[in-house]
């Protein structure tokens, strides 16, 4: 049986093609033989209850000049499909959630959706963290000012990061006494009408921002540490930070231990944990990277083992 494969992603020639992780899924799909089917969210709708997709059959190549064909979009209904991928990138706002719906009819009809969309929403990759709290470093969750500031004036030095960003966008590193602090809470809470995130400044994070990549909840063998750039505070590799692997120390396993059984109960089989200084700062579940940083530096190739278990999960 030919396995088809069908992936709901960003523009695919908007991306960076040698760092995609979504790419590298779909070389190694594209190596095995399975036929490919492009999406975009737009894509997708219901027609008579049944979900469907403008979708077009996708080939990807190693060539960086063209690394993508597509054929002319037909209307296709989603359970047609062995597997799908869903790969959009955050925000995860109204029309991402519609998307899950409509993917959750596709996983009722018989395709195997990844990662589980009803889970895709329950996960906020901000406050999915607060499940594990003997993982996470001290944190509150509110959009009252008075709050936060006197979780800043407690922990002297915190992070504020909105709930629904990636790449670290609308971060903030503020200190007690800092004079902007105000404006900052008011601006990510938009004047406490938005829930916002902060924890305690985790001073290893000199050391790198770890990205441990888990499939069916097991850990890869290696991190990513992503480390920030000169007068900068975020390490994110889309913020300009650089990157080195590294193995796994103890604490990361004890976290990936606690975590791996959760994620897998709910179906999200492709994660991407944060962890910085023994901490868990963040449960990425939407569309995790560092695939390509793994393979370039270690023998490890997740996209393999990612691909090796859907074959399996399609048997």
């Amino acid at each position: 049986m030919t396995i088809k494969l069908g992936v709901v992603m960003d523009p695919i020639s908007a991306i960076d093609v040698e760092q995609d992780s979504t790419m590298a899924m779909l070389l190694e799909a594209e190596k095995r033989g399975w036929q490919l089917y492009y999406m975009e969210q737009k894509d997708l709708f219901i027609k008579d209850s049944v979900p469907m997709a403008r979708m077009r059959k996708l080939s990807v190549f190693v060539e960086q000049e063209q690394w993508f064909e597509l054929t002319e979009a037909e209307e296709v209904a989603l359970s047609s499909l062995n597997v799908i991928l869903m790969r959009k990138d955050p925000p995860v706002d109204l029309e991402y959630i519609y998307a899950t719906h409509i993917l959750e009819l596709a996983e009722a009809a018989g395709a195997l959706v990844l990662n589980r969309p009803q889970s895709l929403r329950d996960a906020n990759e901000k406050l999915f963290a607060a499940w594990f709290p003997e993982c996470c470093p001290p944190t509150v969750v509110a959009k009252d000012a008075a709050l936060l500031q006197d979780f800043i004036q407690t922990h002297k030095k915190v992070v504020l990061k909105p709930l629904h960003g990636m790449g670290g966008m609308g971060v903030f590193q503020v200190e007690a006494g800092d004079l902007n602090s105000n404006v900052i809470i008011e601006t990510l809470t938009q004047n406490g009408s938005c829930f916002i995130m902060a924890q305690k400044f985790i001073p290893e994070i000199k050391a790198g921002d770890k990205r441990i990549l888990m499939i069916n909840g097991e850990p890869i063998p290696y991190a990513v540490a992503r480390i920030a750039a000169q007068g900068e505070l975020r390490a994110n590799l889309h913020a300009g930070g650089s990157w080195r692997t590294q193995p796994l120390t103890k604490r990361d396993r004890e976290i990936c231990a606690k975590v791996g059984p959760v994620l897998r109960a709910k179906g999200l089989w492709f994660v991407g944990l944060d962890v910085i200084g023994g901490y868990l700062t963040e449960i990425n579940v939407t569309s995790p990277t560092c695939i390509r940083e793994v393979m370039a530096a270690t023998e490890v190739d997740p996209a393999k083992l990612l691909l090796d278990f859907i074959a399996k999960e399609l048997k």
